[in-house]
């Protein structure tokens, strides 16, 4: 089948690359020159493990192709896809110019039957006002053409973005145009063999799904923290409490996971545009705005420990910390909304020095914390540890989940970890000699 991809940023790439590999043409088309031509040379502009393999690979085969021409582009696709960017406005709300933006431009081009695709995470009533869109534009030009808009919701984790599109829990499609999905049918058949994982439901519903998705288990990640925060102040710990709750299968274990709060392109975005969503239509939807500000709490959680352990000590100002991870998550350089940011801005804005390092982040942390004189993004790990009066886990990759305890005791000026991910066992860090802070557990202090 031929398709066409408008934006190529996290979404729009994996599903181009994604389409193609399994034999369809794919026309990615995006404003930029300059990304268009680096992918044509395989050079892509995120970090998504396996990606540029599959780029790569359709790319030298034909398969997958980029333009700037948005004409040119769909004009062989039966399938649009619009994956430009949604990003928030300052009230929370979702910035719809760029998915306008991309219907008028169709609604001039468009010359013949086509199936426009809603890839993006958008408001509900999003896929009737790009419709409404479209259809101004052919009134204008005098053109009666058929055409479909339909909502096609991503559901994607960065860092294994491949797998979740290869092998999707479901594939969710908001029409209601029986043939429309038929056709959406056939075309993602390869991903669906062992099972049927297509759901056809209304476009409003499929627009909310979305957003119920990612709230729901935004939930959990603040419930976990709003739990493990209890812990520290009753005595408990938190890694046992996880394990007794998460046996019961009806809560299950993932999602679960205590730390410095969630961060990304997605959660933070998209729990303030259902806030804001269900406020334009005069609900007030307390549950979901808790979860936003046990969040916002959460990500200067390890930051006020930090504090709070140095306050007898003349407090942090002139001290160096060390920081180990700056993305959001492991697996991705993305570092929209990352808690290493709170924390950093936080300690900075008391006069303490930081020392960063992270695997794949470090270079869009540097143009990000240019301007913050505190900070220095090291290129080595154990780098960041030179001279530090302590060190803060804050991203949990898997190359620091079993570290050189001996070597960050040597490089440090005092034992101390603050550790945002819970990452080592108070067995090893005990026997280390190391105070020890971390979430929802008991500390282990050595004070001086």
């Amino acid at each position: 089948m031929n398709l066409a991809v408008v934006g190529t940023g996290y979404v729009g790439l994996v599903t181009a690359a994604c389409f193609a590999e399994m034999g369809n043409e794919v026309c990615c088309i995006d404003i930029n020159p300059q990304i268009i031509d680096n992918l044509k040379n395989g050079r892509i502009h995120i970090h998504e493990p396996g990606l540029d393999v599959l780029v790569k690979r359709n790319t030298e085969e034909g398969r997958l192709t980029f333009t700037t021409d948005l004409t040119d582009g769909i004009a062989q696709a039966l399938f649009v896809f619009n994956c430009v960017g949604t990003p928030p406005r300052a009230d929370g709300s979702c910035d719809l110019s760029y998915v306008r933006n991309v219907g008028e431009k169709i609604g001039n081009v468009l010359e013949e039957y086509k199936i426009i695709i809603n890839k993006s995470t958008v408001p509900v009533g999003t896929a009737d006002e790009l419709n409404a869109i479209i259809q101004q534009k052919l009134d204008e030009r005098g053109v009666t053409l058929e055409y479909d808009v339909v909502s096609n919701p991503e559901f994607l984790k960065e860092g294994d973005a491949i797998n979740d599109f290869m092998k999707p829990d479901r594939v969710i499609v908001g029409t209601d145009n029986i043939r429309t999905a038929k056709l959406l049918e056939a075309l993602y058949a390869p991903f669906a063999r062992s099972r049927d994982k297509l759901m056809i439901m209304g476009v409003k519903s499929a627009e909310l799904t979305k957003y119920a998705a990612n709230c729901m288990l935004a939930s959990k990640i603040s419930f976990i923290n709003e739990i493990a925060n209890i812990c520290e102040r009753v005595g408990a710990d938190i890694k046992e409490v996880r394990n007794g709750i998460g046996s019961d299968h009806r809560i299950g274990y993932k999602f679960i996971y205590p730390g410095v709060g969630y961060g990304g392109s997605c959660f933070p975005k998209d729990v303030k545009a259902l806030i804001a969503t269900a406020q334009a239509n005069g609900y007030q939807p307390e549950l979901i705005q808790a979860i936003d500000s046990v969040n916002q709490q959460q990500k200067k959680r390890l930051s006020q420990k930090i504090t709070d352990y140095y306050a007898n000590q003349g407090g942090v100002a002139g001290k160096t910390l060390a920081l180990w991870g700056l993305a959001f998550k492991a697996n991705t350089d993305d570092i929209r909304e990352a808690p290493a940011l709170d924390i950093i801005a936080d300690l900075t804005a008391q006069g303490m020095r930081i020392q960063a390092y992270d695997p794949v982040a470090g270079l869009n942390a540097r143009q990000t914390l240019s301007e913050n004189d505190l900070v220095h993004v090291v290129d080595q790990q154990y780098d960041a540890l030179d001279g530090a009066d302590a060190l803060a886990v804050v991203t949990d990759w898997n190359q620091f989940r079993n570290p050189d305890f001996g070597r960050i005791k040597a490089l440090l000026r005092a034992p101390i970890i603050f550790d945002g991910r819970n990452l080592y066992s108070f067995a090893i860090i005990a026997s280390q000699g190391f105070a020890y802070f971390s979430i929802g557990r008991p500390q282990i202090r050595n004070d001086r």
